[in-house]
């Protein structure tokens, strides 16, 4: 994927912690208590998906510029720059003010990374099955990666909860690709 990575940084403190941060430009949000980074192409939706599910009552981590940072137990966290992370760039609205708009409840100041989205030009896509098993790298760290066109018309706030929920189903041993290749595989056994 082309220029997701913003770069690293380590500070006098975080070396001390043994912590390193990468940045990335994208948007990360805690739908239904998973961590899901939203990344694109510059204008392709990403805030806007982002204030869609906050529209839903999920809560924005951070907009436009992503801190991740590895804990000591292995464990990724993202977290928004100080100052402006209340805020959103909307294209054709301009900079807006979460908090002030939808209250403390709509932020949430750091959160777990758990899955990356990332949202694609139509013609970027190949896979439409899910059976092909993605992942991203982040400090050492295997996230599942998912793809998403955008294409006019489509619900990307509705997709990108779906594909949490179906995050939190694998986390369970739920693998709904393979439940269905298994049910289609018996069913021509059985003819």
């Amino acid at each position: 994927m082309k220029r997701r990575f913003i770069g690293s940084l380590s500070n006098k403190k975080k070396r001390q912690k043994d912590k390193k941060v990468e940045y990335f430009h994208g948007v990360l949000v805690d739908v239904s208590g998973v961590g899901v980074l939203i990344l694109g192409r510059s204008g392709i939706g990403k805030s806007e998906c982002a204030l869609e599910l906050i529209l839903k009552g999920h809560r924005l981590v951070a907009d436009d510029v992503v801190c991740l940072e590895l804990d000591e137990s292995g464990k990724l966290y993202g977290y928004g720059l100080n100052p402006g992370r209340t805020f959103m760039e909307i294209r054709g609205l301009g900079i807006v003010d979460v908090e002030k708009l939808f209250g403390i409840g709509a932020l949430k100041p750091r959160k777990r990374l758990h899955l990356v989205i990332e949202l694609v030009d139509p013609e970027e896509m190949q896979d439409r099955t899910g059976m092909e098993r993605r992942t991203m790298k982040i400090l050492g760290v295997e996230l599942p990666w998912k793809r998403i066109p955008v294409t006019p018309g489509r619900n990307l706030s509705a997709i990108v909860e779906v594909a949490a929920r179906n995050f939190l189903l694998e986390e369970r041993g739920i693998k709904s690709p393979e439940e269905l290749d298994a049910l289609i595989r018996k069913k021509a056994e059985e003819e």
